[in-house]
């Protein structure tokens, strides 16, 4: 399903996606393609769903024009040595 068709049915709310077929714009995820697997009814479940998605869905609001979602890189932790072995 495409995006533009997702905001038609669900205008101005919450929806639970997955993503189909996307392509990278510098250091932007695009995503063209979406499954919708449900609407969400309020922000709260929206956050809800949001820290439980795994593996490509994710949580997004019909508002946006586009689903553009930026990756950010996450530098190694390196942990300082006590000096204790």
């Amino acid at each position: 399903m495409q995006w533009p068709e997702v905001r038609e049915l669900y205008p101005n709310q919450w929806v639970l996606l997955e993503e189909l077929k996307s392509h990278y714009d510098g250091s932007n995820v695009c995503v063209d393609e979406v499954a919708l697997i449900r609407a969400i009814l309020d922000a709260k479940e929206a956050t809800e769903e949001l820290f439980a998605a795994k593996d490509k869905r994710f949580v997004y609001h019909t508002s946006k024009e586009a689903i553009v979602i930026r990756e950010i890189q996450k530098p190694m932790i390196r942990r300082r040595s006590t000096g204790a072995n």
